[in-house]
């Protein structure tokens, strides 16, 4: 694949309840000039997968690059409970997403987060038999540690590391980045909305997250709504929205970086792509950390989800 777009347009809401209006949204993205495509096989339980190998149909393969993760188990009621990352099943798991996908390779594969009892070097093993076999064409990872990074690269270069990172979530930026940077390995961003609080909505009384954070409970978000207004005054005054501000930071931050937009909306893509072309001065940039800097965010603390043996651990810092 040629060019790989700075903004990616993330489809983990995509599902065949909304097909229409998905299928139309990532016809808009390549017709835009995003590239960079982002699923996994647990997205709705597989149907995000479903959706984007209709949408890509018919569509040139040098058109965009496609990531897909796996691993993440999700119970019937919506629940994460698990994580399969063994080798043994990676195999079967790529395989099911070529099915669903339409597609005889994906463009990169990762695993969506590390399983503590499992060795990176396990798991490289397979990822790499799955390129050399030409199923694959890149091996990623997703939010791990710079030294599982540095393993992982000594046996095949990382294309792509994926991260959250968001103005209120900027751990990464003390070891994450500057490994990356080292290796050259890429960096691919989601979460730059804080998990849904640095959202216009979130003043409409709408805040909501892919998965509710603590910082979105009704005793927090009180206390957090005077950041997110100084933030929304600030953006008015750049004459763009907050949603739009943020990406705007991002990319700002993370200038060799691409940074991943979920949504299912034609309309809200257009308003993400917007963002693009927002230049942000260095007093901006300025403007924007003294905000952040002068608010406690509330229920951010560090509470990180991690997997052993498979299961799902919340882990408080």
């Amino acid at each position: 694949m040629q060019n790989i777009s700075r903004l990616g347009l993330g489809c983990m809401g995509m599902s065949r309840a909304n097909e229409e209006k998905s299928i139309n949204t990532i016809h808009a993205a390549l017709e835009k000039g995003i590239t960079l495509l982002n699923t996994g096989n647990f997205y709705n339980g597989g149907e995000s997968e479903i959706v984007v190998g209709n949408a890509l149909r018919g569509v040139s393969r040098d058109k965009y690059f496609l990531s897909v993760k796996f691993g993440v188990l999700f119970g019937p009621g919506g629940r994460i409970y698990g994580l399969d990352v063994s080798p043994l099943h990676i195999g079967a798991q790529l395989n099911y997403s070529l099915h669903r996908l339409g597609l005889e390779y994906v463009d990169l594969y990762q695993p969506a987060r590390m399983d503590n009892s499992i060795s990176i070097e396990h798991i490289m093993e397979v990822l790499v038999g799955l390129k050399e076999n030409g199923f694959i064409r890149n091996i990623g990872l997703t939010e791990i540690d710079a030294e599982t990074l540095r393993r992982a690269h000594k046996i095949h270069p990382i294309h792509t590391v994926e991260l959250e990172y968001s103005l209120i979530g900027r751990e990464i930026e003390r070891d994450l980045i500057p490994t990356a940077q080292e290796l050259g390995v890429r960096v691919l961003t989601f979460g730059s909305l804080g998990h849904g609080l640095l959202n216009d909505r979130t003043l409409e009384g709408k805040a909501s997250g892919v998965m509710r954070s603590p910082m979105l409970s009704p005793g927090n978000l009180q206390k957090n709504l005077p950041l997110v207004r100084e933030l929304k005054d600030f953006a008015d005054s750049k004459g763009v929205s907050l949603s739009q501000l943020m990406t705007a930071w991002t990319l700002a931050k993370l200038p060799n970086a691409s940074t991943l937009v979920g949504t299912t909306s034609p309309e809200h893509l257009q308003e993400n792509i917007d963002a693009l072309g927002l230049e942000l001065s260095y007093e901006d940039m300025n403007e924007i950390e003294r905000i952040a800097a002068s608010h406690k965010v509330y229920g951010n603390e560090m509470r990180q989800l991690i997997f052993k043996n498979g299961i799902a651990i919340f882990n408080h810092k």
